[in-house]
Order: C-alpha cells, then sequence, then structure tokens
C-alpha cells in the first residue's frame, strides 16, 4: 500500500480524500506541528511515506541537494478551491500510484508532470 505524509500546507480536504480512496495517508500537523522542512523529510524517509506538499522548497532540497525520499508529490493547484484541489490530487495519485516511488509528481490544474529523483 502507498503510503503518505502530508506537510502542513496541505488542505485537509486533500488529506481525507487520498484517505477515502483507501489510501495510508499521515498529516504533519497533527503528529508534529511546525515541524521544520528537514525534520518532515526526516519523517517521510523515517516512515517510507511519500511526501505530499505545496511548499516548492522540498523540491531544492531533494531534487537538487538530492536528499533522500520515497517521492515526492508537489501540489501547485492554488486556482481551485479546496474540493477541486482534493478530487484533482486524488484522481492524478490514483492513476500514477504506481511510478511516485522515487519521483516527483508535480501536480497542476491542467496537467501533471513526472520527474525521476537523482539519487547520490
Amino acid at each position: 500500500m502507498t503510503r503518505f505524509l502530508a506537510d502542513e500546507n496541505v488542505s485537509h480536504y486533500v488529506v481525507e480524500r487520498l484517505r477515502a480512496a483507501g489510501f495510508d495517508v499521515t498529516a504533519i500537523s497533527l503528529t508534529n506541528p511546525g515541524a521544520s522542512d528537514s525534520d518532515v523529510l526526516a519523517t517521510a524517509r523515517r516512515d517510507g511515506r511519500i511526501l505530499i506538499t505545496e511548499d516548492r522548497d522540498f523540491g531544492e532540497l531533494v531534487v537538487r541537494q538530492r536528499l533522500e525520499v520515497q517521492g515526492i508529490v508537489l501540489l501547485e493547484l492554488d486556482r481551485l478551491s479546496n474540493v477541486a484541489e482534493a478530487d484533482r490530487v486524488a484522481a492524478v495519485v490514483s492513476t500514477n500510484v504506481d511510478k511516485l516511488s522515487e519521483n516527483l509528481l508535480v501536480i497542476e490544474p491542467g496537467r501533471a508532470r513526472i520527474r525521476p529523483l537523482l539519487r547520490r
């Protein structure tokens, strides 16, 4: 089963919609509120979870600095309502579930892009 860690900036609508779709989702806002980016990455890595975030800084940490993580889903859906965002994320994640590990998935309103994460 694919497991996710939702960053604090991810809407609870997204978390609940993914759970309703059968995914195991932990919200950092409930388990470790105020955690630094490095602590969030460490938690995702330790627990073998794919990070879901709206924070582009994680792309910098993982892609450029090559910090280890199971995978990242970056949400760039600011223009959508919370419900529409949750539906979009659940649809794209469900369609691409077999491609999430070791990749960066960027979800936008009209497209989704997958890029491999480089390892050290």
